[in-house]
């Protein structure tokens, strides 16, 4: 599968996929490099104001803003997992002038999850750079017997149907994790969605589930005051949020649903030309030096990436299989 900007919304975008060095291509390499941007720019976020991803975006903006000397105004369209948001930026023009900062859940898992989606990731959207990864917690209630992800999975298996765990909704990798696990463990492990961390978290506390994956950054407060433990995190690198804390990965559990990771990604419409794609990719490499978008990102629980475009595209390539696979493992489908 490719991203190659093709879609067929007029002429103009189907001459910029014909490739950078094509007319379009050449005609923006000769403009003046002043012609982007002309006007604020709108940066979508596909949920809704105050969380991590929001706070994220908040920080990007500002800095943004001051290197390209236009306003970043941060647009929350929250609602229906992402789609909302995302489908605001793939039917937009492909200018530079609107762009998306958003989960890999809208980006690229919605389109195995649900049965329709208004816009197609792989042939709407420009990837533009990966911002960061988002590892995740696996926490247990303090009652379960296990400190270690062996010892954990032990007491999975032994416990065969009387176990639940937590997530904070249908097709999440908190659910698609859980699930995985149970299947592996043969398990029958009950499934609880809910609506956000905050109440599935509480009853993880409360005992009603035994265990859970999330955000690093809802869970510390519980693993500080000894309210929850911490078996591993996702991922292969350890959290700079939660150093003490070891990668499932290094406990010697290195099946693909524990080393893969969600993320946060910045894109675009399809069709922008190959140049101006550049030249943003470029801006937000120096974004990622400033020391509050560091500060920002450990403090939510990500890791800094701001890779490339190509790196991007690479990098999503190879997780789609795995994340189609979770999804279809775990019979997530929603309308």
């Amino acid at each position: 599968m490719s991203f190659s900007p093709m879609n067929r919304r007029g002429a103009l975008r189907t001459v910029a996929a014909l490739g950078g060095g094509g007319l379009w291509g050449g005609a923006w390499a000769q403009a003046d490099k002043a012609a982007w941007p002309a006007r604020p720019v709108r940066l979508v976020v596909p949920y809704n104001a105050g969380g991590a991803t929001d706070a994220v975006a908040r920080v990007i903006a500002e800095v943004l803003s001051k290197r390209i000397a236009q306003p970043v105004v941060v647009d929350n369209k929250g609602g229906a997992g992402g789609i909302l948001g995302t489908d605001t930026v793939a039917k937009a023009q492909p200018d530079g002038h609107t762009l998306l900062l958003s989960l890999s859940t809208s980006m690229l898992i919605n389109q195995f999850l649900y049965t329709k989606l208004p816009y197609n990731p792989q042939k709407d959207l420009t990837l533009l750079s990966q911002v960061a990864t988002a590892p995740i917690v696996l926490a247990v209630n303090p009652s379960v017997p296990a400190g270690n992800m062996k010892e954990l999975l032990a007491y999975i298996k032994a416990n065969r149907g009387k176990l639940s765990y937590g997530s904070w909704g249908a097709g999440s990798q908190a659910h698609l994790s859980g699930s995985y696990m149970s299947k592996a463990m043969d398990a029958e492990m009950t499934h609880v969605a809910y609506k956000g961390e905050s109440p599935m978290l509480q009853d993880l506390v409360g005992g009603q589930l035994q265990l859970c994956f999330a955000s690093a950054l809802s869970t510390k407060p519980f693993l500080d005051a000894g309210r929850l433990k911490a078996i591993g995190v996702t991922g292969r690198q350890r959290m700079a949020i939660l150093p003490q804390v070891p990668t499932i990965h290094e406990q010697g559990v290195q099946d693909d649903a524990y080393t893969i990771t969600g993320w946060v990604g910045m894109a675009g419409p399809a069709g922008m030309p190959a140049p101006l794609v550049e030249q943003i990719a470029a801006h937000l490499r120096e974004v990622a030096k400033d020391a509050k978008v560091q500060e920002r990102m450990v403090g939510a629980g990500f890791q800094l990436v701001m890779g490339s475009p190509q790196a991007f595209r690479e990098s999503y390539q190879r997780e789609m299989p795995v994340w189609k696979a979770l999804v279809e493992s775990a019979g997530a489908k929603l309308d």
